[in-house]
């Protein structure tokens, strides 16, 4: 499989982020957190063991500490400098390798992950790991960045870089798209697969305001075919008008969308329903439709 992103700089950007925050660029994390609640909240079980993977804040550990439905938590993230974010309750800390799973077969009952599989290179191997590593008819949550993230940011610059230099560079990484990732659940071997996708509409005085939550959130470009081209302040100051051009408000502010991509599936276990087998039914279509009232 050919990477696509630079997973060494996306972290690098992480830190940076970290050591530098700026107040509400946390809005997606938070937003996803208060999904994960309800989905959770939905689920009419507890689960022994946990892990929340590479999460880069304690958003999705607080979020299972105060369910009520957990009763161990593990949080794995790919630097201990996520890990000292002072929050995070009594969980458990692990450093591991981005993409990697650390925990034995069959241990965990429930996995979490918030938006970080949008920056890893074998989404299809993270879930068969995950798969791996859940119980019997253990749950796995997840939502990252899906297909149609940041659309606009991305026609602005293309357009902008092909005025200036004749040609462009990609500036944002592919996401994922709603089907596939249902598809990649089945891949994966997770029963009762569910994929559904929720679009945050973000809105800004102009395109720099967007730029510098994307770098508040340590979001900026880490493709590895990124452009070696220093981009320059012509470069951006084109694509602001373009974008204001194009993706403004009466009110002259501009759209930016968030496209979150949530997953659910559980490790396959005896007791889950099954569907039908194809002829197994003990009434016909055509009988149901041509007496709808039973007669």
């Amino acid at each position: 499989m050919q990477p696509i992103v630079d997973t060494s700089l996306w972290l690098a950007h992480k830190r940076r982020a970290l050591a530098r925050p700026a107040a509400g660029a946390d809005f997606l994390m938070r937003r996803a957190a208060e999904e994960l609640a309800e989905r959770l909240g939905a689920v009419e079980r507890k689960f022994d063991r946990a892990a929340v993977l590479f999460c880069q804040t304690s958003a999705a550990v607080d979020v299972l500490a105060t369910s009520g439905k957990v009763a161990d938590i593990v949080r794995v993230e790919a630097d201990a400098a996520f890990l000292g974010d002072g929050a995070g309750g009594d969980a458990a800390g692990l450093v591991a390798p981005l993409e990697t799973v650390p925990f034995e077969p069959e241990s965990l009952d429930l996995a979490v992950s918030l938006l970080s599989l949008q920056a890893m290179n074998d989404i299809p191997g993270m879930l068969v790991q995950i798969r791996r590593a859940l119980k019997p008819d253990g749950l796995f949550l997840g939502a990252f960045a899906g297909a149609g993230t940041l659309s606009e940011l991305r026609e602005c610059l293309l357009a902008a870089e092909t005025e200036f230099y004749g040609g462009a560079s990609p500036r944002v990484i592919p996401f994922t798209d709603v089907r596939d990732a249902g598809a990649l659940l089945q891949r994966a071997g997770l029963a009762l697969p569910v994929a559904d996708v929720e679009t945050v509409t973000v809105r800004y005085d102009s395109l720099f305001g967007l730029m510098a939550d994307l770098r508040a959130m340590g979001e900026t470009s880490a493709l590895i075919d990124r452009s070696r081209r220093p981009a320059t302040r012509k470069l951006f100051a084109r694509a602001a008008e373009i974008y204001d051009e194009q993706f403004s408000d009466a009110d002259g502010r501009v759209r930016a969308s968030f496209p979150i991509v949530w997953m659910s599936g559980w490790a396959p276990d005896v007791s889950q329903q099954k569907p039908l087998k194809p002829g197994s039914a003990k009434i016909s279509l055509k009988t149901i439709l041509e007496n709808p009232g039973g007669r």
